[in-house]
Formats: C-alpha cells, structure tokens, sequence
C-alpha cells in the first residue's frame, strides 16, 4: 500500500473511531482551531541553544577516536558534512573523561603525545584530537568550542592516585595555564605546535556532575574551588565566561547546589550547569525498557509524552533555586538525553516512536530561554550509542542523524532571534514561537499519536502574506533511521494556503518548522 494512503487511512480511522455521531439538527462547527501569536519580543533566543557534547568514551562507544580518519590524519569528511547541516552553536568538550584529562597530553607532535587510561569508559585514549583538532572541528562546523576542565577530578579521590601511580588531577593553575595556551596572543608554546594566532576559546566548564557521587567534593569544598578555578583562569584571560556547576546530589530529595554557589561565587560565574538526567521511564509497567515496545508502540507513544513533561519540571525547579540568589544568571544544560535500558543502547532511539519527546524537550528549552542559555537534547556522535544526535558506521561508512538529531537540525534551521507568546492553541499541539523582524516561526509537535490537528494561523496586528512548513511525517511512529536509510527524516518543505485563511493540517506524531511573512496591518 502507498505509504501516503497508509497515513491517511490511519488519520481517517482515527478521526471516526470512538466518536459519537452529532444528533440530527445539531449545530456543528467544522472549523479550524487556532494558533493566536502575540508578536512582540519577549526575549533574546541564546546562540547557544542547540550544543552538542563531545566525549571521548572508549571501549564503551567509538566516538572521538572513530571520528578521526587515520589514514587521511583528518576528521571524517562524512562526519563534518554532516554536522555543518546540523550547525549546532556549541561543540562541549570534557564531561567524566574530563576528571582525568590532562590537557597538555593533547598538544604537540601527534607522534609524540602519550597514550591515556579511559578510566570512565574503559580502553585507551591515543590523544591524537588534542586541543588544536577540536577547535578545528569547531571552526569547520561553525560552532564555539566549549571546554569542560580537570577540576581538581571533581574531587574523586581515585584520580589523584591510580594505580598506574601518576595523579590525573587538575588544578587551578592547569587550568589557568590552559586558557593562556588558547587565548594569550603571545603564547609561546601554542605557537611552537602550528597555532599563530589565538584561538579565543570563550566558554569553559568547572566541574561535571560534582554533585552527583558521594566520593567527590562536598557542596562547600566546591565552591571554594571553583572560586579559586575562576579567578586564576579569569586573571589570564579576563573576557571568559565560566561555567559552574549547580545540580543537585544524587537522591531526589537532595537539595540544589546552585543557591549557596551563586551567594559565594555568583559574582565570578556567568553561567550555572544542570544536568537534564533522570528522563527514565516512570509506570510501573513501562514498555519503554528493553523491547516490550515493539508490542506495544502507542502506550510507548503514551509514556514519552507523560515523560516529556520532566525536563519542564526539572528546569523550574532550577530556576526556582536560582532565583533567591541571581535570578538573571544564565542556565546552562550542558548533557541530558533520554534514559533507557539496556543502558544508552535502547533500539527504540531509532525510530520515530521518540521524534516528538525530542521535539517537546527542544521547545520547552526555548520557552525557558530568558534564563536557558545552553541545552543539548543528547550526546553528540558515536557507533554504538543510540543516545547519539549521530551515528558513525565503521570507516568507509556514511554518518547519519538519529530522530533527535533530524528534529535539532529542524528547529535550528529555521527558527528566530526573539522568543513570542502562543497565547492559545489547540492542546495536542506544543509550540515554541519566534520572530525575526517581519518573519514568524513556530516549532509544532503533534502530541497526538492517531489524530491529526487542523490549525488556523492568527497573528496579532499583523497579516500573513506568505508561509511554508518543513515537515517530518513519517508513514508510521515505527519507521526507523540507518546507514541504509539515512533520509527517512528528512523534513518536506510544503507551502500554506493562505485562503480562506491560513492554517495547516499536522499530522499525528508530526514534527514541524513553520515560516510565515508578515505585514503590519
């Protein structure tokens, strides 16, 4: 059957199904519902909302090391295509690997860096993408580099003696001696390795998931550390912003760090970092686990929505905590993905059963973006985990987009400079809305899985005079991305209809980018 035909049955069986019939003579209204804009800018949208997180994960997922084509001695060209079409703002480098990282192991003569322990992902890390090949991923793709640095290992004991009996720990001079060596004009040892001119590395992180394990610093030996961090880093090159770290412990009963952090330190950061964890499955008998999905797709459907609404929760509650303290710092999800078991590796991240969770969480970020400043939806690139934005085959291969990643590049392809309110909308629709002096874009999620949603367009004290969709609408919520198959998320660029008035059908489980040019009346 033609895939089209098969979508419209479905949506015509959906629309019949389970309804009452109107009784004879009852007045029926058969119009549209409608999306009401105000177009008035709220606030500026962050450069940085759609980062990326790159780490170096070892035996545990071929990464970095299978991003480096060694027989060319570059990045995969596959892999830089592909990224530039996803034109993330933000590459992140570091996360746990960054507790044992030591960076000047990653300059120099290839031939000549020393091989590392993976401590936290097992294997061995060659170092050969070292500082100068990061930024150069970052200046190909057109993205700001942002570092997450050896912060004394977060305090983890382990790292300051292993037992290969060299200490892996980084302190505040490292660190400081770091950003000279990326950002002093005059610096002598960037120069002896190739790099003449600066490269003006703005963003780093102080600390990653600290927090998070009872074996690293407490909440008050932090902060002492991080304001020790900032100063000596902020003293080498004062036009950094920094990055501190304010989640919360380990048990959901655990109070955010962010409060007494911005009290004692606020003055020295520019940014504070959360984690978007804990998106796991929450019934008691989740289909999401393993592969009971493949029986069961709608209430797989059912609880990505449900669970959709915990990155909402979770980000006013850190806003809340901030508050009291600096309510205007800035935000910054620096890692979150979506949790399922088997571990990182759940199939179900292929298919676009999860498009609209993804979809939902992107726009919950820009919704938030007065105090959002710096979100990823996922990690970045790799061969085995389906948490990944991207997937690299083995070399020879072609690097592909998982839905999260299709849904990214969407939204960040056609999206404004200044946030707008939906001040109605029909329910089964969630929008993100901006602007861009006479241009309106909307991010639609069809929250719906069977039904589709016919919506008229409302701008107020403005006319539309023109307007496209991108739309992704696979056949099914079933259909999956591979190597074989690396398209079948492709948005299809579609024109509105304008009379009688504009509107737009979204299909069920629908994710799309809409454009319209407008007028003042």
């Amino acid at each position: 059957m033609n895939p089209e035909r098969r979508k419209f049955l479905r949506n015509l069986s959906a629309l019949t199904a389970g309804s009452a019939l109107p009784s004879l003579g009852a007045s029926i209204d058969y119009g549209p519902s409608k999306v009401l804009i105000d177009p008035r800018p709220l606030f500026e949208i962050s450069p940085y909302l759609y980062m990326q997180f790159m780490e170096p994960l070892g035996i545990t997922d071929g990464s970095v090391e299978a991003a480096w084509d060694y027989d060319a001695d570059n990045w995969r060209p596959d892999l830089i295509a592909l990224v530039k079409s996803l034109s993330p703002d933000v590459v992140r480098f570091g996360g746990l690997f960054s507790r044992y990282y030591k960076w000047r192991e990653g300059v120099g003569p290839p031939q000549k860096r020393p091989v590392m322990r993976n401590y936290a992902w097992g294997g061995i890390e060659s170092n050969r993408v070292g500082t100068h090949e990061f930024i150069n991923f970052c200046r190909r793709v057109g993205a700001e580099p942002l570092y997450c640095g050896n912060f004394l290992s977060d305090g983890e004991q382990r790292y300051w003696k292993p037992s290969a009996g060299q200490s892996r720990t980084g302190d505040a001079t490292e660190a400081a001696d770091w950003v000279s060596y990326a950002n002093d004009p005059d610096s002598r040892e960037r120069k002896q390795n190739g790099a003449v001119e600066p490269y003006k590395i703005k963003l780093w992180q102080i600390g990653n998931e600290t927090s998070y394990d009872r074996e690293c610093f407490s909440k008050q030996e932090a902060i002492q550390h991080t304001i020790e961090f900032v100063k000596a880093m902020k003293q080498r090159d004062p036009s950094i912003q920094i990055i501190g770290w304010g989640d919360r412990g380990p048990g959901l009963e655990d109070p955010y760090w962010v409060g007494d952090l911005l009290r004692q330190a606020g003055e020295h950061l520019d940014y504070v970092a959360m984690h978007m964890m804990g998106l796991h499955p929450k019934r008691v008998d989740t289909v999401l686990n393993g592969w009971r999905y493949l029986q069961e797709p709608e209430q797989a459907w059912e609880e990505l929505v449900e669970l959709s609404n915990w990155p909402e929760v979770r980000v006013k509650e850190f806003e809340e905590a901030t508050a009291s303290a600096n309510p205007k710092i800035g935000i910054a999800i620096t890692e979150g993905h979506l949790s399922l078991s088997p571990y990182n590796t759940n199939p179900l991240l292929y298919e676009w059963l999860t498009g609209v969770f993804h979809a939902r969480s992107m726009n919950i970020y820009q919704r938030h973006g007065a105090r959002v400043k710096i979100a990823t939806a996922s990690d970045f690139f790799g061969t085995r985990w389906t948490v990944n934005t991207a997937m690299m085959p083995v070399p020879g291969g072609s690097s592909y987009l998982m839905p999260v990643g299709s849904v990214a590049r969407l939204f960040k392809q056609h999206n404004g400079r200044q946030a707008v309110e939906v001040k109605s909308a029909p329910k089964d629709l969630d929008i993100a809305a901006s602007i861009s002096g006479d241009r309106l874009y909307l991010h639609v999620a069809n929250l719906n899985y069977r039904r589709p949603c016919e919506a008229a367009f409302i701008v107020e004290g403005r006319k539309i005079t023109g307007g496209h969709i991108f739309e992704i609408d696979p056949e099914s919520t079933r259909v999956a991305v591979s190597e074989s198959e690396p398209n079948v998320f492709v948005p299809v660029e579609k024109t509105i209809p304008l009379k009688p008035q504009p509107m737009w059908r979204f299909p069920s489980a629908s994710v799309s980018a809409v454009e319209l040019n407008l007028k003042v009346t």
